[in-house]
């Protein structure tokens, strides 16, 4: 019997190779991952927050599988005996047309079903008695974990159901074949009956290769994070985000604090020279072409020039991330500080320069290509996975 094949080992690839054995449980499944071992990349380098689902527009798959994700992650954490913590977070303002941001983003929330309510000046010093803002809403339903540990558990359910995941077996192409695919590796091939390509930062150039155009080009940004030394970690109790800028995907300088206990700020967003480029001193001269030679790249600079110079300032300088996070919590000092990890974000852009703010998926016969799959999706990973499940099975 032919298999289906799972194409990546992140917290996605692993969640839709795990939906689909539930879904077809006589169907084998393989998953094939390009590195020594599962959720090395976007799952293993993330600030480990369960999101709510309270940014996302109404109705998008994004805001549902959210709010679906957060709940059934939780309860996986707690099947398997994963820490997890959810002691909510706080979204503030900081001035008074934040303030109307923050009003518009509680109706968000009611309309995402998603738990939110306005807390009063002295609810807000009882939470965070550093906090220094006009406004905020708690979010009960934030946590956090890690989702390098969820990984590796979801690794452990597709293996116990009789699932095969083989690292070191990097992926070139996946062709259509009458109505079954080929899956070609850098060693050997494989036919699937069903094929879902969770290919992450490489997503797009594996849809390309395929024969099939993906319509976006992948822009990696790094997300980089500094950490508050553990003597004046005090002055963050938990997890504090400002209002978002609703024309931007990303969240805004936030605080943090972590499963591990470690309060991280950041990040900022500045666009790599790698898509594997968690430093300046990555540089992959393939990634740099594809980005640069890009229209929507260009275009999306021009629109976004002064936020960019702002993103990469805050990664030049320490002073600049602190400055944030100074408006939020004035006590900090940017002696309280040093830098931490960073991640790579696999962003999906337009030939119109446009982020693609929700989930993208591309059926080609008996492959379905995961597109774009940014925040929240490590959030989201258990019913994203039981959608491509269904979407690949569906005739």
């Amino acid at each position: 019997m032919r298999p289906s094949v799972v194409v990546g080992g992140g917290i996605v690839g692993l969640a839709t190779a795990r939906a689909l054995q539930r879904l077809k449980p006589d169907q084998p499944v393989v998953v094939l991952e390009k590195e020594a071992e599962v959720g090395r990349h976007q799952t293993g380098h993330n600030s480990g927050v369960i999101h709510s689902g309270l940014y996302y527009k109404p109705g998008s798959l994004k805001a549902r599988l959210a709010v679906e994700g957060a709940a059934a992650l939780k309860a996986f954490c707690v099947a398997n005996d994963i820490p997890v913590d959810v002691s909510g977070k706080l979204v503030v303002a900081t001035s008074d047309s934040e303030m109307v941001q923050l009003d518009r983003l509680y109706v968000t929330g009611q309309q995402n079903g998603v738990p939110v309510r306005r807390l009063t000046p002295q609810q807000i010093l009882e939470r965070e008695p550093h906090l220094r803002v006009k406004g905020a809403l708690a979010v009960d339903s934030t946590g956090t974990v890690d989702y390098g540990l969820v990984a590796a558990a979801l690794a452990d359910d597709v293996r116990a159901a009789g699932g095969k995941i083989l690292d070191g077996t990097t992926v070139l192409s996946v062709q259509k074949v009458g109505r079954v695919a080929r899956v070609l590796t850098a060693h050997d091939g494989w036919e699937a009956e069903r094929v879902a390509v969770c290919a992450g930062l490489h997503s797009d150039r594996l849809a390309r290769a395929s024969g099939v155009d993906p319509g976006v080009r992948i822009l990696p940004f790094r997300g980089e994070y500094s950490e508050i030394i553990r003597e004046r970690d005090h002055l963050v109790k938990g997890l504090i985000y400002p209002v978002p800028d609703p024309s931007l995907p990303f969240l805004g300088v936030h605080l943090t604090r972590g499963i591990d206990g470690v309060v991280h700020i950041g990040p900022n967003a500045v666009p790599a020279l790698a898509r594997e480029g968690y430093r300046w001193s990555d540089v992959a001269l393939r990634d740099v072409w594809d980005s640069a030679s890009y229209p929507g790249a260009w275009r999306l600079a021009r629109r976004y020039a002064g936020t960019g110079a702002q993103e990469m300032a805050r990664s030049l300088a320490g002073r600049a991330l602190v400055r944030a996070a100074r408006q939020m919590v004035p006590e900090l000092r940017t002696s309280d500080i040093r830098r931490a990890g960073s991640g790579v974000r696999a962003q999906a852009v337009t030939r119109a320069g446009q982020l693609v703010d929700d989930f993208l998926f591309l059926r080609d016969g008996p492959t379905l290509h995961v597109l774009n799959a940014p925040s929240p999706a490590a959030t989201a990973c258990l019913p994203i996975g039981e959608h491509i499940a269904r979407e690949l099975w569906r005739e």
